[in-house]
């Protein structure tokens, strides 16, 4: 019998991807690929608790909170998904291991054992793919129309993972071939009084697995950087903001420093 796939969303649930500024005249794009943290109503809670969906496994706590305020602070568009990351990692490649994960961080996730195909492609089709290629199109808009493109990744990670010592970075720095931003950004974070940086810290750039770097940054060329902020540092209002006027004093500065624009 053949694995039919059926629609995943229904009709008025959320899109899957938000674009806030998309007339933004600056050169920074700012892309989040777990933002949010809703669920689909035909896959109920994944059979987890209000606890689990909560934590760190569902999302990037705090970094939609603090990059919609970069956004509109630096007049730069800013793209970021809306649905749970277990439901489907949209910073996976499709059919890796952790795409859709039956375990995160030691919590088995009930809904997503078992799953056929036609429910893997439903995932797939309508939140991963259109996310990603929300990002292409933007892309290809700016290279047609002549503005320079700088991608900032905004992700936000725990303080605490597993049974691993406790993370001291506040925020990391994180690139795999291309350091012009990253090597910019290092040296401003680090004269900032106070702050416990990590380069490629508490993670790397996954070639092989991850998707939203490699294909859209180090595949075209881009100038970019991933940041990861410690979720404990932005997990408030006060944090949110505190971290926003971070980011929108040093990213423009970041962009000049690395003299990626220059001709």
């Amino acid at each position: 019998m053949r694995d039919i796939m059926e629609r995943l969303l229904e009709p008025n649930e959320p899109d899957p991807v938000v674009v806030q500024n998309p007339d933004g005249a600056s050169e920074i794009l700012l892309i989040s690929d777990h933002a949010g943290r809703l669920i689909p109503r035909r896959l109920g809670t994944l059979g987890l608790g209000d606890a689990d969906l909560d934590r760190h496994i569902a999302w990037d706590i705090g970094i939609r909170d603090v990059t919609t305020q970069v956004s509109d602070k630096l007049g730069a568009t800013y793209i970021y998904q809306r649905y749970s990351r277990l439901v489907i990692d949209c910073n996976r490649k499709p059919g890796v291991a952790q795409s859709i994960a039956v375990v995160s961080d030691g919590t088995e996730v009930p809904g997503n054992r078992n799953l056929t195909a036609a429910e893997v492609r439903a995932r797939e089709v309508e939140l991963l793919h259109p996310y990603q290629a929300t990002i292409e199109r933007e892309l290809d808009r700016r290279k047609a129309t002549g503005l320079p493109t700088v991608i900032f990744a905004m992700h936000s990670c725990t303080p605490v993972f597993g049974n691993d010592p406790p993370r001291p970075w506040q925020i990391g720095v994180i690139a795999h071939r291309d350091w012009r931003i990253g090597e910019a950004l290092l040296a401003l974070l680090s004269a900032e009084a106070g702050l416990c940086v990590g380069r490629n810290k508490p993670y790397e750039v996954n070639m092989e697995m991850d998707y939203t770097i490699p294909v859209h940054a180090e595949g075209r060329g881009l100038p970019y950087v991933e940041i990861e902020i410690r979720q404990d540092l932005i997990a408030d209002a006060a944090g949110h903001r505190r971290w926003a006027e971070l980011m929108s004093r040093l990213l423009p500065q970041v962009v000049e420093r690395s003299g990626v624009l220059k001709t």
